[in-house]
């Protein structure tokens, strides 16, 4: 390959939450057994080198002089424009249909400001990422879940009996599509999106599709933007993207909405103006522009190509060797969503007991349940293939299999 996804990287100390709370009073992640090293597997963001590119432009804006106030260049619509339309399809997307988002989730927050009175129901799907649920409980949000539920090959889809019935009977008028979906890591296909935009649109429905994931696709698989699906749900959808997940760039924060309903762009932008918090920093910008060059479209197609390896790897493993833990392998993202319920109970252990053993053989996995997965464990692949090998090899020896 061109780029290096095999390099294992020091990154204690180096601002990368993924291993400095591990260990750290009060974080929840305990430090590992003497003899063991951190392999973090928790947290959504990557452990592999940043794309050169990345750190080019950001070195070469960081040698001007001056850091005064600015405003987005055409180069950072353009990008945009031409990432959207390469990588998903989008045609005829123009300048003033985006709008800067200081995070995905402010992105949310904003548009159910824009939908909703407080205290109004917000429709989820669940499991459902425990971002989601702070945000809309931290700000006076109700959410209903309406879960997914797995077919007789294992894939996660969407209960449209369900979705309706809480719809109608609760009078909902809001919901988030999470698009590649978190944790499980579905990629919906257009007749699934095409059935809950219908449900939407009866029930007069508004729509944040959080697309954050959306370049993060296992080989062979293609994401359809909520908002292509149709015209009503192109003016009822406000849609939000990021370079972050992409390119392991959330510590310099920066995503982007699309809506195309002027009358909801507009009513946004008010709404994001009101704490004047949602100003872009121009390092973001420059990151943006580094990653989405042409050097990017080949890093990315190598990402998919690794972290393809990294699940099939897993997979594969898991179905060998854990007898009672299942996954249905994912076709977006770089996280697994394993259900460890048949383990648990052939074995009598709790689910802080097996957390807990991953954790002191230094396998840093994240406890499912705050995704409102019961018997679940999220565990994140985007590391070099041989530090995956080696979470597995100690998990076998140590956890699952003593």
């Amino acid at each position: 390959m061109k780029y290096d996804f095999t390099s294992i990287l020091d990154r204690k100390g180096k601002d990368a939450i993924a291993v400095d709370a591990v260990g750290a009073a009060g974080s929840g992640y305990p430090a590992p057994r003497e003899g063991f090293d951190v392999i973090p597997m928790w947290i959504a963001d990557m452990n592999f080198p940043a794309l050169p590119t990345i750190q080019q432009a950001m070195v070469k804006r960081a040698m001007e002089p001056t850091f005064g106030y600015f405003a987005p260049t055409d180069a950072y619509y353009d990008a945009i424009i031409r990432w959207q339309e390469s990588h998903n399809g989008v045609t005829g997307l123009k300048r003033g249909n985006i709008g800067y988002e200081n995070g995905v989730l402010g992105g949310v927050v904003t548009a159910l400001n824009v939908f909703c009175s407080r205290g109004d129901q917000v429709l989820v799907h669940s499991p459902t990422y425990v971002g989601f649920t702070h945000s809309l409980h931290d700000n006076g949000y109700e959410i209903v879940h309406s879960p997914l539920k797995q077919d007789e090959n294992g894939v996660w889809r969407m209960d449209y009996e369900d979705m309706e019935r809480k719809l109608k009977q609760q009078k909902i008028h809001a919901a988030i599509l999470c698009s590649p979906h978190n944790p499980t890591g579905r990629v919906w296909e257009k007749w699934e999106l095409e059935r809950a935009m219908a449900l939407y649109q009866k029930y007069d429905v508004m729509v944040v599709s959080d697309e954050i994931w959306s370049d993060i696709l296992l080989t062979g698989q293609k994401h359809i933007p909520t908002q292509s699906i149709s015209e009503d749900a192109r003016m009822r959808t406000v849609a939000l993207y990021a370079p972050s997940k992409t390119f392991n760039l959330a510590g310099l924060i920066g995503s982007y909405h699309i809506i195309y309903n002027p009358r909801l762009r507009d009513r946004c932008e008010k709404e994001s103006s009101l704490s004047h918090y949602n100003s872009m920093n121009v390092m973001s910008m420059h990151a943006l522009l580094g990653a989405y060059c042409p050097e990017g479209y080949e890093w990315l197609e190598e990402l998919r190509q690794v972290i393809t390896g990294n699940v099939d790897f897993a997979c594969d493993y898991i179905r060998e060797h854990f007898d009672g833990v299942e996954v249905s392998r994912p076709q977006g993202t770089y996280m697994l969503f394993l259900d460890c319920g048949k383990w648990l109970e052939k074995t009598g252990k709790t689910m802080d007991e097996l957390l807990k053993a991953g954790w002191d053989v230094g396998v840093v996995w994240q406890d499912g349940r705050a995704f409102h997965g019961p018997t679940h464990i999220r565990m994140n692949l985007a590391l070099p293939l041989r530090r995956v090998e080696e979470a597995f090899r100690r998990l076998d020896k140590y956890v699952f299999n003593v």
